[in-house]
């Protein structure tokens, strides 16, 4: 036992013995009791003082000694058991001892923040007359998310103090907590207050009444809005007055008071229209009989209809209404003039009721039919700001980048065009304030009244994304823009909501894991309470059934705090698993990394390392990202140089990695991830730096026959690669044998060509599908515009060369799917094949004749050349020297005798 345990036990006993008085108890005792466990830290002794203290405890409760070395121990631990410090601050706070309650208070506080000692530290203020309680207030608030009282009394000392801006703020968090408490007495005294301060927020009073409904009741409380209402009719702003009677006759369509305002507010709006009174009488609003929203929907149909408004029709579009008499309309529509010549049309206001739709003189289907499509495009282009604005609105300021699009391309902007002005206005949504997202939908926008404050407009895309990892990115870009409060209650709902990841799961996947790292990030840095218990990450890895799986979920690039999520994960493997080394061998091939390789050798697991290296070589049928993510990446490392894995045997293995994949991506097994890793090996092998082939230039003759031979295995790889390392190999070793294809008989399939004449067909078609055609459709065009096609002479000519040109073109297609470059080094003198040069008798006239064979498109008679499927080149092939050839053209018989085969001179 060590001097520091033994002094405190006696420490222990003579206070049980002497029965100290509390009123003997100074700051000094607890600063000396503080160096004791500061000195038990240092003797690595501090588990076993607690222990003392906490046996002591269980025979007498009200220690001081032991409680308060317990609870600093406890404290500094992070435990969060704090029942002995709160019982120790109560027996000092029973005793009236407060500035001792004060300094244990603050020492409490030095370890984090605490509700409990905040609380009890603002008691001691508060009875001292202290202006201290205020800066005590303000933590407690930040930490409490209950607390609306003292935020309410915050929110009135900053008032008074003719800080207006955190007075609001102040008096908003108060608001959100009494709602959360449901405490309707509390949340109608801040509403007031707040319709006084800023009555102009509209949205912010809306966004609260749904709040308030949502939490408190089913809106008997819409009387608050009357508050509102009545600062808006006193603006003789009437949209925002009718958008208010709107929402409280929603709950209440009976509301004789809201019916009659209602009524008065549509007679202001439309003072000035023509129709006012008929369109009134019509839809019966004032009859309290007619249901009201029914009276509603007829009114605003009647009133949109007034001399001068534009209206859609689904077959002559948009229309202009030049004047209303009695119950007709006349109305211009430019479409119907185009197609019948006269573009009035009478109509009666009941069938234009039903058959019409108004617009809104801004909207776009009105700009396009009103103003020039040069101005309208231009505009468009250089102010998507404003293009934006007016889409949104004109489809009931509800819209999504889909309909944008459709309004846009292609009668304004050219596919081309629409791209780079997208990526324009997408900037614009996001960061201009005007605009907005549906909280039901983060694919749709409007346009606000007023600017959207940043931290509601994070919020409202919060709450509309579904996805979980977007939402982290999300309470990121919250918690780092300067322009939110994140020590608001909005930041602390958005928290919330990964707490509720922690409060109840069957099983530990990657959302419950990120959701402890987030939670676990923001509490530490913030100093926050989380009403989550905090798990142990020990605890929490020990319940992944996949731990590759769960890292492989965790979407790459989505950080907090500087870091991925990822490499946090990384990080509280390492710090908090104590096998740690373990599973960091057991992630690598998953993770890739080498910082996973640099902490393990740097804590001494070097031959766990070079153990990982060589099951992943050996066993690369499973290990495949990992064999070429250690061939490209440590091949300089000293570690890995000591295994003994030479180059040839790396190579081996990529070779063998590439023909699996194209194996399993003809079976259509795991594509996606096989065509990503065959493209890696081939990129490896045959890319710019021609690593395999300089590597077989380099090699004796034995290795350069094991490397070719696994790669002239591989069926699927392009013949031209297997070609070109075959001509180097011969260029080296002329005598090099491959394999004896002259004693097999060929077999050809498709068409042989010759890469030379491949390369000039390509190069044809190129002509003709990008050049040629073109040009006659635009000959076809000028044709058409010259009139009578009956005697375009013309049009014929181009039309004929339009069908030639796609006959060309088919057939030319088709040969080159059908072409296989010929391999030079397979040519063989021993048997007529492609690229012969063969001597033959003609047994008939008893003459020589010689022939260079080779396909169809390199095909010459005059000069030599004959085709491999030509009648005489298709009896000589795979015939021998010596043999007699005899066979039929047009019934005539030929007969030849092959005196001589050798090798055609290509180049």
């Amino acid at each position: 036992m060590s001097d520091i345990q033994k002094q405190l036990i006696e420490m222990l006993n003579e206070e049980k013995w002497t029965r100290a008085a509390i009123g003997n108890y100074t700051t000094k005792n607890f600063e000396d009791l503080y160096k004791l466990v500061s000195t038990a830290k240092k003797e690595g002794v501090v588990n076993e003082v607690k222990e003392i203290c906490d046996e002591h405890l269980t025979h007498t409760k009200n220690s001081i000694i032991a409680l308060y070395i317990s609870s600093i121990i406890s404290l500094s631990n992070q435990l969060l058991d704090d029942s002995n410090v709160v019982s120790l601050i109560e027996i000092f706070t029973d005793n009236h001892r407060t500035q001792i309650v004060e300094y244990l208070c603050k020492k409490v506080l030095e370890y984090g923040e605490s509700k409990y000692a905040l609380r009890t530290l603002a008691e001691c203020y508060k009875s001292a007359g202290s202006e201290d309680i205020y800066d005590i207030w303000e933590r407690l608030v930040k930490v409490d998310y209950d607390e609306a009282e003292i935020a309410k009394l915050l929110a009135e000392k900053y008032e008074k103090d003719g800080n207006t801006e955190k007075s609001i703020e102040y008096y908003k968090k108060a608001l959100y907590r009494f709602i959360n408490r449901k405490q309707i007495n509390g949340v109608k005294e801040i509403w007031s207050k707040l319709v006084t301060l800023i009555p102009d927020e509209i949205d912010f009073f809306f966004r609260i009444q749904a709040k308030i409904t949502g939490t408190i009741d089913n809106g008997r409380n819409l009387i608050l809005m009357q508050d509102v209402y009545q600062y808006y009719k006193e603006n003789e702003n009437w949209n925002i007055c009718i958008d208010i009677l709107k929402l409280i006759l929603s709950y209440d369509e009976k509301d004789a008071w809201a019916r009659e305002e209602i009524t008065e507010c549509f007679k202001n709006k439309y003072k000035d229209h023509s129709q006012l009174d008929e369109c009134i009488k019509v839809s019966d609003i004032t009859q309290p009989w007619r249901p009201v929203f029914d009276a509603i929907a007829d009114f605003e149909k009647h009133i949109s209809f007034d001399t001068g408004s534009f209206v859609f029709h689904r077959t002559w579009g948009v229309g202009h209404i030049k004047s209303i008499k009695d119950d007709e309309l006349l109305i211009r529509f430019a479409k119907k003039q185009k197609q019948s010549g006269d573009n009035i049309h009478s109509m009666s206001l009941k069938m234009g009721i039903t058959a019409l739709q108004t617009l809104d003189k801004e909207h776009i289907w009105v700009l396009k039919s009103t103003v020039s499509k040069e101005i309208l495009t231009k505009k468009i282009k250089s102010d998507p700001e404003w293009a934006l604005k007016v889409i949104i609105k004109s489809f009931d300021n509800n819209c999504d980048m889909k309909r944008i699009k459709q309004e846009l391309v292609p009668s304004l902007l050219t596919a081309g065009e629409w791209t780079s002005w997208n990526t324009k206005a997408r900037k614009v949504l996001k960061e201009n304030p005007m605009f907005g997202i549906n909280p039901d939908n983060i694919d749709f926008y409007s346009v606000r009244q007023r600017p959207i404050a940043a931290e509601e407009k994070l919020s409202n895309e919060f709450k509309a994304q579904k996805n979980f990892f977007a939402r982290i990115e999300l309470l990121n870009a919250y918690d780092t823009s300067d322009a939110c409060d994140d020590e608001s209650d909005t930041f602390r709902e958005m928290l919330d909501y990964f707490e509720g990841f922690l409060k109840a799961f069957s099983q530990v996947n990657e959302q419950v894991i990120c959701a402890y790292i987030l939670v676990k990030e923001f509490i530490s840095d913030k100093q926050l309470i989380s009403a989550v218990k905090q798990y142990n990450f020990a605890e929490l890895y020990s319940r992944i059934e996949d731990p590759m799986e769960v890292y492989s979920q965790i979407k790459d690039k989505v950080s907090i705090k500087g870091q991925t999520l990822r490499q946090k994960f990384l990080k509280y493997i390492k710090n908090l698993i104590p096998n740690w080394e373990k599973e960091y061998i057991r992630l690598f091939p998953t993770v890739l990394s080498s910082e996973i390789l640099d902490a393990l050798i740097e804590a001494g697991s070097t031959d766990d390392v070079k153990n990982l290296v060589k099951d992943c070589f050996e066993n690369y049928r499973i290990y495949r990202s990992a064999v070429i993510w250690f061939f490209k990446n440590i091949q300089e490392e000293e570690w890995f140089k000591e295994l003994g894995i030479s180059v040839e045997q790396q190579l081996i293995v990529l070779i063998h990695i590439l023909d699996i994949t194209y194996r399993e991506i003809a079976s259509r097994r795991n594509t996606t991830e096989n065509r990503k890793i065959n493209h890696q090996v081939h990129t490896i092998l045959f890319g710019k730096d021609e690593l395999l082939q300089n590597f077989i230039m380099q090699s004796d003759v034995d290795t350069i026959t094991r490397l070719y031979t696994l790669i002239g295995d591989i069926k699927d790889l392009e013949p031209m690669i297997k070609m070109n390392i075959r001509s180097k190999i011969v260029e080296k070793h002329k005598d090099f044998k491959f394999y004896e294809i002259e004693e097999k008989t060929a077999t050809v399939h498709g068409l042989i060509v010759t890469a030379k004449m491949l390369d000039l067909k390509n190069k044809e078609l190129i002509d003709i599908r990008d050049v040629k055609i073109p040009q006659n459709a635009k000959d076809i065009g000028f044709a058409l515009s010259l009139g009578d096609l009956r005697e375009n002479a013309e049009y014929k000519a181009a039309k004929e060369e339009q069908t030639r040109l796609n006959n060309a073109l088919t057939r030319l297609q088709d040969e080159l799917d059908r072409a296989q470059i010929f391999d030079p080094t397979t040519a063989t003198a021993k048997k007529v094949y492609f690229g012969s040069h063969v001597k033959i008798l003609n047994n008939l006239t008893n003459k020589e004749e010689e022939y260079t064979i080779l396909g169809p498109w390199e095909s010459d008679p005059a000069n030599g050349i004959i085709s491999y499927m030509s009648p005489l080149g298709n009896g000589l092939f795979n015939r021998k020297q010596g043999e007699d050839v005899e066979f039929e053209v047009n019934d005539e018989k030929r007969s030849y005798k092959i005196i001589d085969i050798s090798i055609a001179n290509l180049k």
